[in-house]
């Protein structure tokens, strides 16, 4: 059986074509019997018909809005199916994730791997750059074109080295980009010796004829170690002055240890009356 909507379509066109139709057949029938009743005026007539067909056009365009009706619901049905979809997607991809971080979730063992790993890897590095040395103080463009030939002259006349053989180099340049040096503040140099046994003995004759000048210009040098390392040794920055306020005598050994003569202790930082306590660096 039809549904509704059709069986009322369906009644609407009927009643759209009878409407239309019917002034004319009755004009042509009242002709045909001959009535002598008074004819309808053209006009009328005419305003009759001209409102029948905007009736009729106003059912036209009902049926068409009834047409995109029906298409907004399947495509509604189909927004709502897909959304659904999309969420059952989404709690399995949740399931997923929560396993995941289930399965990876650091226990007490992997994290000492873990920190054991780093350290490892820390060591190999500094070992890496042993054969490095940091200059510091050095001001910008003094090393001319030929830094390697500047550096050698420069360790021969003012750090007093007399190296048998002349020292030789693998890399010799200026860390950082040039536009961010500046007069009071250039950038370090940092060379690497072919020979490793050079690089120790620049670092402790520097030491040993501090303070180094050049042009008026103080000339530091330091050993070179990873950025891990480096932020060990900075930790000790703030007990240097309280062990020269009491008078101790103390280094900062490689990598990041401080002792006093054979006293190393790797307990909480402190200074007490004139015994030296060392805070080791964790570098997880």
């Amino acid at each position: 059986m039809p549904n509704n909507k059709t069986a009322s379509k369906h009644s609407r066109q009927l009643l759209f074509s009878e409407a239309i139709a019917q002034p004319k057949a009755m004009t042509a029938q009242t002709a045909s019997q001959g009535h002598t009743s008074p004819p309808v005026e053209q006009p009328a007539l005419d305003a009759t018909y001209r409102i029948l067909q905007e009736i009729a056009s106003v059912g036209r365009r009902l049926e068409a809005m009834d047409l995109k009706i029906t298409d907004l619901t399947l495509a509604s049905s189909s927004i709502r199916a897909d959304i659904a979809g999309f969420r059952e997607t989404a709690n399995n991809l949740d399931q997923r994730l929560s396993a995941v971080e289930d399965h990876i979730a650091t226990t007490p063992d992997q994290e000492e791997e873990r920190k054991s790993l780093r350290a490892k890897l820390t060591k190999l590095e500094d070992r890496s750059r042993r054969d490095n040395v940091r200059f510091f103080g050095i001001p910008e463009q003094k090393e001319g074109s030929d830094i390697k030939t500047f550096l050698s002259s420069l360790l021969t006349n003012h750090f007093g080295l007399e190296f048998s053989p002349p020292p030789e180099f693998q890399r010799v340049h200026r860390i950082g980009p040039s536009h961010k040096a500046s007069a009071n503040k250039p950038r370090p140099i940092i060379a690497c010796f072919l020979r490793h046994e050079q690089a120790p003995q620049v670092i402790s004759t520097a030491k040993a004829r501090q303070p180094i000048s050049l042009d008026g210009h103080e000339i530091r040098v330091a050993a070179d170690f990873s950025r891990l390392t480096n932020g060990r040794r900075r930790a000790f920055l703030a007990l240097r002055p309280q062990l020269r306020s009491l008078d101790i005598k103390y280094g900062l050994f490689e990598p990041a240890h401080i002792h006093k003569r054979n006293d190393i202790r790797r307990t909480p930082s402190a200074v007490q009356s004139r015994t030296l306590h060392v805070y080791w660096i964790d570098g997880s």
